[in-house]
């Protein structure tokens, strides 16, 4: 093996470690820094088997370590060494020994108890001279070390001692050490190189003068290595160990010498030492009366404790048989009310008769529903053909398919309609939700999914085992009663005087204690049995079990309600299909309506041009003129009125349309079905500006057309939108899906109405009618009288909801300021239109985005960002703050955002303001939640419909729309 040298015992004998154990050694090293210093000193005998942590004299360090011998223990008897001071120990990893202190040597865990790393090594067939002196053993033992001290060898095994030792023969860089010992003369060749006794007995003799001369200490420190095993760290640490060892001859000459007074050192040696064990001797003898004293107060307080239990077990001898009367009565009405009660079993059955509900009494799917189901997806496809076909020769065969098919479904139907009646299902689906709520509320929530289809199954072997084993139980029970009864009937005939039973008493009372230990053995038997919990394997039955009925009572309920679904359907296009099961719709009326509209614009177009002519005629009359104005009113009414029809004959088509009739707009193109649907019922062919009696605003066609006119003794605005082939179908279609979400909640959508969406003949345009209210802006308003802090809370509450309408259908309005927000009656807030023929980027970088000082450009936009729900918010932040500064001055940071901290307002106001000025602003839902609006009235109140302000619009003449909008019954202003 390869191994380094680390400690020398003589010239033939050594210690190594093997080359491979170097990083062990570091762990331990390590390791015992850590344990030791924190480990508890030995006390009392030392084990000389067991390995210790020894804190080494010259380094101070850590090292395992082996007791050898105690010191001054010859003259101290068995008393001393208990508590002998002083020990002489072997350091395991490394061989060299020293002598400790006890407080120097320490308990290490038993994980570091492993056997030492370093080995004894004896150098083969050499042996001590036998006439050595203590200079030439020193010589010897140096020499040596400069052969294999912390130098890298090969060792070949020969044999091993009785003692452990191996007899090796040992090589450094191709040298045979054992020659060069024998040949400097520090060792001899043995006759057989297995007998080394007199050579160790030499050997052991010098060491021990050597030792005595010397101290323990000297050169016996033990030595880290690390990656000394390398060689270019040998050869560095060679210069360094050789200066050690070559300065221990000078110090070991010096002790070699014997002085005269040697002898009488020893002696007074021997006196000092025999003084000290004769001190520690009394302290021994104090300590031993102390302990002898303290157990002589133990046993008298054992003595005392034992004639205290003593006397209450003779008390309790005395009321032996009532204590064990009443014990037992007591668990006896435990019992009782246990059987009463019955709660687990109760649960177990409760359990037991859910899965026979869902099991047994289960409802099967109607046989009808699959084959109705099969049905109608190829009514709906059949459908879906009708409405993608674009030939008319094509639709014919189609048409004919789909109604058969139609029949079809109507007899499926039927059918399912007489067996779906016959089912419980309402009934069915209560008892499901009653026993899904009384499992809850005795399992808890529960899960609907579950393990494996043998839930059932184990539950119902669970539940067998357990109730035999509760019957057994049971039975032991009652048997024991019955015996104890039938003993107090004895008992009670043997002291009875009148009696003539027997008055044995040995044959009467028999074993009363017995009968009384098994009754209540039998009865804490069945309350154990009973009171028990489940464990977890029985849990895990009883819940899985128990998910299992969920579940099916889950699918059934699913199951129950797309049964009830398709029977409602089923139901519905029943009657719905009797009327045009074998009958198909025309559109007579609605030809008739144009044709009489047609006839009425012929008229109106007559008598506007006599108005117009009589105007400028030289015969003119006020009487006359009056005259024609009302007739012109009255065919303007009346074209509004068969408009009015019109309007409902093509809301009855697109009905026919979407649900029985798809091929209608290609049978009859000429009635401009899918014009109408397209536009979300805005669209109104037969209308014309042309035929109104309008007039311009010129004040406010800045950028477009806008007139005035009256219908029906409402104002409303025309707003004329240029388009061309490319873009009208865009327009429209912005136009329908606004149109769209505010037919869904009307005035609750907190947005403006459109009416009609027109076309004129004269010029091509688009024209888009609105109810005309003006002075409801904010801006006039505030420019006039400005609202209140309650006032405007309120009106930017309705706002709030009106962006809230448009984000939730993916809408960004990108042009909301002060002309197009309204303040119907001060109090409801309307969020008006935008500019349809613009995206939303370019409504959003319209001049208008400004109020006062202050721009609504969010600082994303400012930077080329796409318009988006975030950046209306900003806008609408700006508006309330805008609302609530009033006339006080404040800063523009660098981003455009307003300064809040100087501004006095509201501290729930200005909290909103800045969550709406930062990068992650609230959303328009979050902002109807804030507390800000918790006290605000959300029910909006409608303004009457020929309400006017009496201050007029207020509009910008800078570029953007300037046109007012509103609902039917709401304002309208610039955009």
């Amino acid at each position: 093996e390869d191994a380094v040298g680390c400690h020398v015992e003589d010239a033939v004998t050594f210690w190594a470690q093997n080359v491979s154990r170097g990083n062990d050694l570091m762990k331990l090293s390590c390791a015992l820094a850590e344990v030791c210093p924190q480990a508890n000193a030995v006390f009392g005998k030392l084990d000389f088997s067991k390995v210790y942590g020894g804190c080494f004299s010259e380094d101070r360090c850590w090292y395992r370590c082996m007791v050898q011998q105690m010191i001054n223990n010859e003259k101290a008897g068995t008393i001393f060494i208990l508590k002998s001071s002083h020990f002489q120990v072997l350091y395991i990893d490394y061989g060299n020994s020293e002598v400790l202190n006890r407080s120097d040597i320490v308990e290490i865990p038993p994980y570091l108890q492993c056997p030492g790393i370093a080995r004894k090594y004896r150098l083969w067939g050499l042996q001590m001279p036998t006439e050595q002196n203590l200079n030439k053993f020193d010589e010897g033992k140096k020499f040596l070390s400069t052969l294999v001290f912390e130098k890298n060898i090969k060792i070949r095994h020969k044999g091993k001692h009785e003692d452990g030792t191996i007899l090796a023969q040992a090589e450094n860089e191709e040298i045979d050490i054992g020659k060069e010992v024998a040949k400097a003369g520090f060792a001899e060749h043995c006759s057989s190189p297995g007998n080394t006794k007199d050579g160790r007995e030499k050997k052991d003799t010098m060491e021990n003068l050597y030792r005595k001369n010397r101290g323990s200490a000297l050169n016996s420190f033990p030595r880290k290595r690390s990656d000394q095993v390398a060689a270019n760290t040998r050869n560095q640490s060679f210069t360094e160990n050789r200066a050690i060892l070559t300065s221990t001859p000078v110090l070991d000459t010096k002790l070699a010498q014997v002085r005269p007074d040697q002898k009488l050192y020893e002696v007074k040696e021997d006196k000092d030492v025999l003084r000290k064990e004769n001190t520690n001797l009394l302290q021994v003898q104090k300590e031993l009366e102390l302990k002898v004293h303290q157990l002589q107060c133990e046993l008298q307080n054992e003595k005392e404790a034992s004639r205290t239990t003593a006397r209450n077990f003779e008390e309790t001898l005395h009321s032996y048989i009532g204590t064990k009367m009443r014990n037992l009565a007591a668990k006896m009405k435990t019992l009782k009310e246990l059987r009463h009660t019955n709660r687990n079993s109760r649960f177990r059955e409760q359990l037991s008769e859910s899965i026979k509900v869902v099991t047994e009494e289960c409802l099967t799917v109607p046989l009808s529903l699959e084959k109705l189901q099969k049905i109608w997806t190829e009514y709906d496809l059949a459908q879906e053909r009708i409405r993608f076909c674009k030939n008319v020769d094509e639709a014919g065969e189609l048409i004919a398919k789909r109604d058969e098919v139609r029949q079809n479904l109507y007899v499926a139907v039927e059918e399912l309609i007489l067996e779906v009646d016959q089912l419980p299902l309402s009934e069915r689906s209560e008892t499901l939700q009653e026993l899904s709520a009384s499992l809850k509320t005795l399992y808890g929530q529960g899960s609907e999914a579950y393990d494996s289809e043998e839930a059932f199954q184990q539950f119902f072997i669970w539940k067998d085992v357990k109730m035999k084993k509760l019957i057994c139980v049971r039975n032991d029970t009652d048997e024991a009663l019955e015996v104890l009864a039938n003993w107090f009937s004895g008992t009670l005939k043997c002291f009875d005087l009148m009696s003539e039973a027997s008055s044995d008493l040995e044959e009467v009372v028999g074993d009363a204690d017995e009968i009384l230990k098994k009754v209540e053995l039998a009865i804490c038997q069945e309350l154990h049995t009973d009171l028990i919990e489940p464990d977890e394997a029985e849990k895990q039955i009883i819940m899985s079990a128990y998910n299992k009925v969920l579940h099916d009572v889950c699918q059934e309920q699913s199951m129950i309600t797309d049964i009830q679904n398709m029977y409602f359907a089923s139901v519905k296009f029943k009657e719905q299909a009797k009327e045009w099961l074998n009958k198909r719709p025309d559109i007579n009326n609605l030809l008739a309506i144009k044709k009489t509209v047609r006839s009425l614009k012929a008229k109106l177009r007559w008598k506007l041009v006599e108005k117009n002519n009589f105007e400028e005629s030289d015969d003119y009359s006020e009487l006359e003129m009056m005259g024609i104005k009302e007739e012109i009113s009255q065919l303007q009414n009346g074209v509004l009125q068969e408009i009015s029809k019109e309007r409902e004959e093509y809301e009855k088509l697109m009905y026919l349309v979407q649900k029985w009739f798809p091929e209608l707009p290609l049978l009859y193109p000429e009635a401009g079905i899918l014009d109408y649907m397209n536009s979300g019922g805005l669209l109104v062919c037969s209308l014309e500006r042309d035929l109104l009696d309008s007039e311009p605003v010129k004040e406010l066609s800045t950028k477009r057309p806008l007139v005035c006119s009256e219908i029906q003794g409402q104002k409303v605005l025309l707003k004329g939108y240029s388009v061309d082939a490319s873009s009208e179908a865009t327009v429209i279609e912005r136009v329908a899906k606004y149109h769209r979400i505010w037919d869904q909640e009307k005035e609750k959508s907190g947005l403006l109405q459109l009416l009609f969406l027109l076309f004129c003949k004269s010029d091509p345009l688009i024209y888009l009618m609105v109810p005309y209210y003006p002075g409801a802006s904010l801006r006039a308003i505030q420019a006039d009288t400005p609202l209140t802090l309650e006032e405007a809370l309120e009106v930017m509450r309705g706002v709030a909801q009106g962006l809230q309408t448009l984000h939730g259908a993916c809408i960004v309005h990108g042009s909301l300021h002060g002309n197009n927000v309204f303040a119907v009656n001060r109090n409801q807030g309307i969020v008006g239109d935008f500019d349809f023929t613009k995206s939303e980027e370019q409504r959003a970088a319209a001049n208008s985005m400004v109020v006062g000082s202050l721009s609504l450009v969010s600082p994303e936009l400012k930077m080329g960002q796409p318009a988006s729900p975030a950046s209306d918010m900003y806008a609408y932040g700006c508006l309330l703050f805008w609302l609530c500064v009033q006339n006080q001055e404040f800063n523009i940071k660098e981003d455009g955002t307003p300064e809040l901290q100087a501004v006095v307002m509201d501290d729930k106001v200005k909290s909103l303001l800045m969550s709406l000025f930062c990068c992650n602003r609230l959303t328009a839902e979050q902002v109807l939640r804030d507390d800000c609006f918790l006290t605000v009235d959300a029910v909006p109140v409608s303004p009457q419909p020929n309400e006017e302000y009496e201050q007029e619009h207020d509009f910008e003449t800078t570029d953007g729309e300037q046109i007012q909008l509103t609902k039917e019954n709401g304002a309208s202003t610039i955009q």
